[in-house]
This record gives C-alpha cells, sequence and structure tokens, in this order.
C-alpha cells in the first residue's frame, strides 16, 4: 500500500489505542485481575478497521473527530467482547488470537467471560458519555441505540448464533449471506451510522454511498476471512487456519469453492471502490476528498491483506 495511506492509518489506529489505554487502564483493586483481562485483549493490536471507519466517516461528515472518538472506540470495545467470547469453548474453542493465548487461555474460563462483559458494558458508559459531551446529546443517544441493535439479536449476536447453528448442519447460501451481514457485517456498518447520527447527516446521499461501502467492504472482510482459513499462514494470522473444515462449517469457500470466491471477493472490493468514486464526487472540501480517497484505499488493503 501507498505510503500516506499507511501513514493515514496508523494514525487514525494510533489515536484509538491511545483512547482505549487512557479508558481501561490498569488498576490495583480487588478486581484488578479483570482489568488486566480486558486490557490484556483490548490492547492486543489488530486492525482497528471498525473505529476506522468511524473517524474517516466523520471526517466525510464534516464532524470533529473528537466528538466521534468515544463512539468509535465502543464499537471497538464491543468487537473485542465478541472475539473474547467467539474464542471460549462453547464458542470456537480458539486457543490463540492476535499472536498469543487467548483470553480463556491467558486467565480462565471464567475470568474471560467477566472481562468480555466489563467491556460491553464500559463501551456504553463511554458512548453515553461521549453523548452527554455533544451539544445536541440527543444525537448521542441515537447512536447509542444503533450500537446496540447491531450488537444484539438483529446483528452480532444474530449472526454468531446462525453461525452456531451452520457447524450442525449444512446451511443455504441466503442463511450464509444472513449470517455474514450480522456477525461481520453489523460491526462494520455501525461506524457510518453512528458518524451520521452524530453529525446531523442521516439520510443524506453522503450516509447512503458510505452504507453502500460499510456493507460491501462487510460481505467482503467475511469472504477475506473465510479464503485465509483455508490457505492463510498462521503466524501472520495469529491464530491457527482451518478451523472451518475442522468444525465443519458452511462458508463461501465451501459453496462456492477457492477461486470463485476470490473473484467475488474482487468484484465486491470494485464494488466498495465504485462506492468511493461516486461519494468523492459530492466532496467540496480538501480533507473530506482525501478521506473518500482513504476508504478507497482501505478496500484494497483489506483485499489484499495476510491477515
Amino acid at each position: 500500500m501507498n505510503k500516506k495511506f499507511m501513514e493515514e492509518l496508523n494514525r487514525k489506529a494510533g489515536a484509538v489505542n491511545d483512547y482505549l489505554d487512557r479508558t481501561v487502564s490498569a488498576q490495583e483493586n480487588l478486581q484488578k485481575v479483570v482489568y488486566e483481562a480486558m486490557r490484556y485483549s483490548l490492547l492486543a493490536g489488530g486492525k482497528r478497521i471498525r473505529p476506522v471507519l468511524a473517524l474517516t466517516a466523520a471526517q466525510i461528515f464534516g464532524e470533529m473527530e473528537i466528538n466521534i472518538l468515544p463512539f468509535a472506540c465502543a464499537i471497538e470495545m464491543i468487537h473485542t467482547y465478541s472475539l473474547i467470547h467467539d474464542d471460549l469453548p462453547a464458542m470456537d474453542d480458539d486457543d490463540y488470537r492476535r499472536g498469543r493465548y487467548s483470553c480463556h487461555k491467558q486467565f480462565d474460563e471464567a475470568t474471560a467471560i467477566l472481562a468480555g462483559d466489563a467491556l460491553l458494558t464500559k463501551a456504553f458508559e463511554l458512548a453515553a458519555d461521549g453523548a452527554l459531551a455533544l451539544k445536541d446529546p440527543v444525537r448521542g443517544v441515537n447512536a447509542i441505540r444503533y450500537i446496540a441493535v447491531c450488537a444484539g439479536t438483529e446483528g452480532m449476536i444474530g449472526g454468531q448464533i446462525v453461525d452456531l447453528d451452520a457447524e450442525t448442519r449444512t446451511i443455504s447460501e441466503s442463511e450464509l449471506k444472513y449470517l455474514c451481514e450480522r456477525k461481520t457485517g453489523a460491526l462494520l456498518r455501525v461506524p457510518v451510522l453512528v458518524a451520521a447520527a452524530i453529525s446531523g447527516m442521516e439520510g443524506s446521499e453522503k450516509a447512503k454511498l458510505l452504507l453502500e461501502y460499510a456493507d460491501t467492504v462487510g460481505l467482503a472482510f467475511q469472504i477475506k476471512d473465510d479464503i485465509l482459513d483455508v490457505e492463510g499462514d498462521s503466524r501472520l494470522l495469529g491464530k491457527a487456519t482451518g478451523s472451518d473444515a475442522k468444525d465443519g462449517k458452511t462458508t463461501f469457500v465451501t459453496i462456492y469453492g477457492l477461486e470463485k470466491s476470490k473473484n467475488i471477493l474482487k468484484a465486491l472490493t470494485d464494488q466498495a471502490i465504485l462506492a468511493c468514486e461516486k461519494l468523492l464526487k459530492l466532496q467540496t472540501g480538501e480533507q473530506e476528498k482525501e478521506a473518500c480517497v482513504f476508504l478507497r484505499d482501505l478496500a484494497i488493503f483489506l483485499l489484499e491483506r495476510t491477515y
């Protein structure tokens, strides 16, 4: 990827990391172990795609980064809690995450469950604080509702329960798409919804194009994950490969095969790039235009990623 894109990606991810580090600080109280487990998973690295997308969408809407940052980090906390619970023996039973032991292996199952629960509740505390700091707190309340819906039974959790079902039977193509739209797509869609709510741009043409971009990238992201599970390098991924086949899960690769899945991934990336090009034509400010170019490069980055 080009240098300018990587510098901006690292800047935004760095802002998120700093905020998370300050928000979930180490404690020396009786419950310090749960803070240790929260920080262990939350600060373990990761691409920070969801909060970066929120910050970039806010930039396109002309909103100040400081106003969106609490909500962006709340989304990342929810994503991290979902990974902690996803790795548990009762779910995917994965021992490694981001190149080291998953939370329940580093600590224990009970602590991992509580750490995930704590991150989820901390996320809403953080978002509520962000809402109260806005000139119009109602916009923040709308953003919080979007987060709740996308993280709940009609969003991520709904997708996860279908994913568990996919381990016991062969699900259809439409069911697989339903799963992906919720388990992966919901938390890639919500950054745009939140940014639109905070900036008062809900329903705008910019918001519609950004949602099209997010939905397309969300599906592409899951297909890429399916491909990497087959041919990825576990050292780069930071976790074992082949788990989908081991668990007997229906994936895009099992339905379409590897090559067709790659073709679908490329077509979705092209669709996301087209949305960026349409979005670019609506921009007048230089920063907004740069944000559109960044999103285009982000779609390519996610297509080419090896982890």
